[in-house]
């Protein structure tokens, strides 16, 4: 091609930077602003890349494409645009950058010749225009007063208007990400002047309509005749080009005649014949090339496009002769051939060369490839490499030109700077290496190569660079996966126990060694984990610590050591001064970052933290004892509610150590019978009688006494309560049986139930089981539930209430009003009673608020269809209020403390003599307070 010609054009003066690439991508010319950037290197370099932007714009669907290119400094931005024959194929391409010194200052670039600003409000259709959009086009403000969607398009030329339109209305309704296209609009003095105009919403109401729409206004007048200009000559230049240095031919095919050079008889040794015909020529042929002509002729003749084919002919000397064919046709107004014009080139050498270095290289790619080995050879001065299959495939690269640059620029920092670094020695003399080498593919995988590289200087050849990859990147993940497992959690990322351990101890020895130094240690544990786990499922769960490990990382400095212990347990390690306020305060800080809440799907899923402290020195001098002292201090800070950190103490310590006993003395005081029930009875306010008697548990320690409210926590924690709790409601079953045969008169018998004992598998049939055995229906047994234990809806906890309903067991609330009050749990389980607890009956007479939460207890209650039985009633005054309310059933010292089986049942009997009618009995009270 004559370069020359396109050169000529090139000094058209426009400011942007302008390339003129062939149909390949390869560059042809460039004008001084793009030759001052060195954009011919950088497309000829990123050719192969940018084949996918040419093949869009080859199809003809899109006048321009955004294409980038690294520039010297920066990325440079620009515009990829086809040039078109007048039959539509594509000539060259140009890649114009615009504003090529600083694109990054729109504001700039707007206020420069042949760029304008346009803001549409699109509610109001109202749009306004930058001085510079109207200097553009040589209007004014006052030219264009009705600044509007109509006013603006009535500007557009008449043949792009229908466009212009379809591309405003596809962006508006979200069918492409931006409006942008190309069209002519009205100057002031009439005439039509071409512009690139783009723009994309940038506002929407709350519905997702679109309220306002900014986009420019490019001048690109310019360009447009150039590539006018650059149009005529690329047309003459490639048919000077394609018919120049080979055996052109041509032949009209209303007459059957060509004109055949002497060049195509001597190609193929037929002697020279006057007015041969194409027939001739294809009774010449052999018959699969007669074939192949005859094919291409009528691809031409249906599409009217070029072809190119290739022919197997017979040789002068007979040899079979190998020919690449080309062929263009002439078409007249009404689309007829009537002339075809082509060019015949002997490829035969060429063809036998190609197929004995194809077949070279397919033998050593596959010896390379079986052995998992890429070859590669580098020209030291112009740094171009060769790779051979195995090396492409090794890179995930495609096929395609590549310079050692290209290659290095997928390596990490370290990976580059290494294998420079022994190209340097290898080409000062130096021995060769081997080095391991870690890159990324461009589709983000981490790949391990061991390269053997070496300098070839072999006699008669020029000194060149050799290198061997192999793959090993299995090797150092199989290596690496052990390191992890050993020494990191796998979901978070983090050290785990064991490394915290090591870093830990090390950290405690360096801080002995140097005075006034110290450490603290926080341990965090995220409340209300298990019920995301339950309630979402342990992909949540996952996320979850995912998200808290992110978010502690992001808020600890680079001094603390930090990881997962296990669960939802985490380690901070604050190294520095043992300060107990700054180990609060990082607490502090860590907790408020776990409060945000984190969306999974549709649910936002929230949860608290705890925090135990523990001082190096003060709390221990070891990482067991740090560890085990900020456990318990982790656990002081669960009993104060979420969100809380504690520093630990000595009546944190005291208090662990009465846990542990007690733990201790609870394994076996089953067996040695060192529990008994007491009963409570619960009276009817309308008729004086005993509904129902509520089982309590006593603990007879031998090592002393211990409340209830002190061994039940540690019983659920150890797990000690599941089989307590099957042996309280046995003997409650029985203790009901042996009153009931003795005549006595009470309806329920109503034992407290854990949470824990809830989610046990199979709690419910055993429950009925219980009943049954020991004779006592099961109509007649109320389980007395916490609010807490009834917040989470589980399949387990439907199943159990769905068991419980089919047998008629009771189910009450338990201390209403103290948990996570919620209507829902209430609406959702079958439950029959609810038990306002003590503290707002105690405080009900002198304090306003606790009376107002009583009575709505009891109007809430009936409002569900329950009945309502008062806790810890032991005044009259108390009783009285509470009737007056409307309170069922009340429970309290008022009547009687709760009783052992023999003293309950003179109690009832008592009962069945004197009934109770809601007004004090001080006869009956007296004897049993």
């Amino acid at each position: 091609m004559d370069a020359g010609a396109i050169a000529s054009l090139m000094q058209h003066p426009i400011e942007s930077a302008l390339l003129v690439l062939d149909r390949d991508g390869m560059p042809l010319a460039a004008n001084p602003a793009a030759q001052a950037l060195g954009l011919q290197a950088s497309a000829a370099r990123y050719a192969p890349v940018l084949r996918d932007l040419r093949e869009l714009l080859a199809d003809g669907r899109l006048q321009a494409v955004a294409c980038s290119l690294p520039g010297p400094q920066r990325r440079l931005d620009g515009w990829l645009r086809a040039v078109r024959a007048p039959e539509g194929g594509v000539l060259a391409y140009t890649l114009g950058i615009p504003d090529p010194e600083d694109s990054g200052r729109w504001q700039v670039a707007l206020d420069s010749a042949g760029h304008g600003l346009w803001d549409w409000d699109i509610a109001a259709n109202r749009i306004f225009r930058s001085e510079s959009w109207l200097a553009m086009l040589g209007y004014t403000a006052d030219d264009v007063p009705d600044a509007n969607l109509e006013s603006a398009l009535a500007l557009v030329h008449p043949d792009d208007i229908e466009r212009v339109r379809a591309a405003v209305r596809a962006h508006l309704e979200g069918h492409s990400p931006m409006y942008a296209g190309e069209h002519r609009v009205r100057h002031a003095d009439g005439s039509w002047r071409w512009v690139r105009d783009s723009g994309r919403v940038v506002s929407w109401s709350a519905d997702g309509r679109p309220l306002r729409m900014v986009g420019t206004h490019t001048a690109i007048d310019a360009q447009k005749q150039l590539e006018g200009e650059l149009r005529k000559q690329q047309a003459l230049l490639e048919e000077i080009q394609r018919l120049a240095a080979m055996v052109p031919w041509s032949w009209d095919p209303e007459t059957d005649t060509g004109w055949w050079p002497d060049d195509l008889y001597r190609l193929t040794g037929h002697p020279r014949q006057e007015g041969d015909s194409a027939r001739a020529w294809l009774r010449r042929m052999p018959r699969p090339a007669a074939s192949a002509l005859r094919r291409a002729w009528r691809r031409m003749r249906r599409d009217g496009q070029p072809v190119q084919f290739d022919l197997v002919l017979d040789g002068p000397q007979g040899e079979p002769l190998q020919v690449l064919a080309w062929a263009r046709p002439e078409l007249d107004a009404g689309g007829h051939i009537v002339r075809v014009l082509g060019q015949l080139q002997d490829v035969t050498g060429q063809r036998r060369a190609d197929a004995l270095l194809r077949w070279r290289t397919e033998l050593l790619d596959r010896v390379s490839s079986l052995g998992h080995i890429g070859g590669c050879e580098i020209e030291p001065v112009s740094r171009r490499v060769q790779w051979t299959e195995e090396c492409y495939r090794i890179h995930g690269m495609p096929h395609g030109p590549l310079t050692l640059d290209d290659a290095l620029s997928l390596y990490t920092r370290d990976s580059r700077e290494a294998f420079e670094g022994a190209l340097r020695r290898l080409a000062a003399g130096g021995a060769p290496e081997q080095l391991e080498l870690c890159f990324y593919r461009h589709s983000g995988q981490r790949v391990w190569v061991q390269v053997m590289v070496e300098m070839d200087r072999r006699e008669g050849m020029v000194p060149r660079l050799v290198a061997l990859y192999r793959d090993i990147t299995r090797e150092r993940e199989t290596s690496e996966r052990i390191e992890l497992l050993s020494h990191y959690d796998l979901l978070t990322g983090l050290p785990n126990r064991f490394l915290l351990r090591a870093q830990t101890e090390e950290a405690i020895l360096a801080s002995h060694d140097r005075a006034g130094s110290g450490l603290a240690l926080l341990l965090l544990d995220l409340d209300g984990f298990k019920g995301i786990n339950d309630s979402f499922g342990h992909a949540a769960g996952d996320a979850m610590l995912k998200a808290a490990a992110g978010r502690m990382h992001h808020a600890l400095g680079s001094g603390e050591l930090f990881g997962r212990l296990g669960g939802d347990e985490f380690l901070v390690v604050m190294r520095g001064p043992a300060d107990p306020a700054m180990a609060e305060d990082l607490a502090r800080r860590l907790i408020a970052v776990l409060a945000e809440p984190l969306a999974f799907g549709s649910e936002q899923l929230k949860v608290g933290a705890s925090v135990g402290i523990a001082l190096l020195g003060r709390d221990g001098r070891a990482f067991d004892d740090l560890l085990r002292a900020a456990h318990a201090a982790l656990h002081a800070a669960r009993e104060q509610g979420r969100n809380s950190c504690q520093l630990h103490n000595e009546d944190i310590q005291r208090h662990a150590r009465r846990r542990l006993e007690i733990e201790h003395s609870l394994r076996g005081a089953l067996e040695r019978e060192e529990f008994s029930l007491v009963y409570q009875p619960q009276v009817s306010l309308r008729d004086g009688q005993a509904p129902g008697v509520e089982a309590l548990l006593r603990w007879h320690r031998p090592a002393g006494a211990c409340h209830p409210g002190e061994f039940i926590p540690v019983a659920e924690q150890c797990g000690e309560i599941v089989r307590l709790g099957d042996w309280v409601i046995a003997q409650a079953c029985r203790q009901a049986v042996a009153w009931h045969a003795a005549g006595l008169d009470f309806g329920r018998i109503a034992v407290n139930v854990s949470g824990v004992q809830l989610r046990d598998r199979g709690f419910a049939e055993r429950v009925v089981t219980l009943c049954q055995r020991a004779g006592w229906p099961p109509g007649r047994l109320e389980l007395e539930l916490t609010e807490s234990a009834l917040i989470v809806d589980s399949d387990s906890l439907r199943h159990c209430f769905s068991v419980f309903e089919r047998h008629g067991v009771q189910l009450a609330v338990d201390d209403f009003g103290t948990g996570f009050s919620n209507l829902q749990y209430l609406n959702r389980f079958p439950v029959q009673r609810l038990k306002i607890d003590r503290s707002f009956v105690t405080d009900m007479l002198r304090d306003a608020n606790a009376g107002e939460v009583t009575q709505a207890i009891i109007h809430l209650g009936h409002a569900l269809g329950m009945r309502v039985v008062a806790e810890g009633v032991e005044t009259l005054e108390e009783q009285a209020q509470l009737a007056r309310w409307g309170c069922d059933e009340i429970q309290g010292y008022l009547y009687t403390r709760p009783l052992p089986p023999r003293e309950l049942a003179q109690w009832l009997r008592q009962l069945s003599i004197e009934p109770m009618s809601g007004a004090w009995i001080p006869g009956l009270a007296g004897r049993n307070l």
